[in-house]
């Protein structure tokens, strides 16, 4: 397929609380009354069977998964996500918005789990063929708003990676930045403080060069 006529595949990444959810459904609202036809999707997710992976990762049974396990978790529902929605989407010219992608497998399992970016991008290149986004936005808050914001979403209760200690959130969001700036072409950093609607206009600005237009 021509480059003409493939979608665009475009991934939101960011710490928990920092906005995601939001901004890929207002971004896909923005697309599509550009005229552009637009999935939205998440990870873990977005098929049935990653689904199914989903519930096993956030709330595991016993005691939980080790990291080499929780890794290949996420990595097979990424394969099933890429072969069974994502891939086929893109080639029908559909536009993929995705809230996570394989960025946070790096940062989570990878970086802050101790895993290292190789074993991550080596599951990706053998269960997804090494899919990058066309785009990936990092969105960042400052952790003081983060805690108030998972206060008011959570309500004192998590998941079973939301709810891990501060330290490795620090280090997750450290990693993130990490990665985006060694990927300046691949990323871009938007500034997640603020109402929602501020944050979508700094994300249309960040996607810009894709949308032209200045991104309005």
């Amino acid at each position: 397929m021509s480059d003409e006529t493939r979608g665009l595949f475009i991934a939101f990444e960011g710490g928990e609380g920092t906005g995601k959810s939001t901004q890929t459904l207002k971004l896909a609202d923005a697309l599509r009354a550009r005229g552009k036809v637009v999935e939205v999707t998440r990870e873990p997710g977005g098929t049935p069977g990653a689904e199914a992976i989903r519930q096993l990762l956030l709330h595991p049974p016993g005691d939980g998964w080790g990291a080499q396990a929780e890794a290949l978790l996420f990595a097979a529902a990424r394969s099933d996500h890429v072969a069974q929605h994502i891939k086929p989407s893109l080639e029908k010219g559909v536009w993929v918005v995705t809230d996570r992608f394989v960025d946070s497998s790096r940062a989570y399992q990878g970086g802050a789990g101790g895993l290292g970016d190789e074993a991550i991008t080596a599951l990706h290149a053998f269960g997804s063929d090494g899919l990058r986004p066309d785009l990936t936005i990092l969105l960042e808050v400052d952790e003081d708003r983060l805690t108030q914001r998972l206060a008011e979403r959570d309500g004192g209760t998590s998941d079973a990676i939301g709810g891990r200690s501060a330290d490795y959130h620090r280090a997750v969001a450290a990693r993130f930045r990490k990665l985006a700036e060694a990927d300046p072409n691949g990323f871009r950093i938007v500034d997640g403080t603020g109402t929602p609607d501020e944050v979508h206009n700094r994300v249309l600005d960040a996607l810009a060069d894709l949308l032209g237009q200045d991104g309005k």
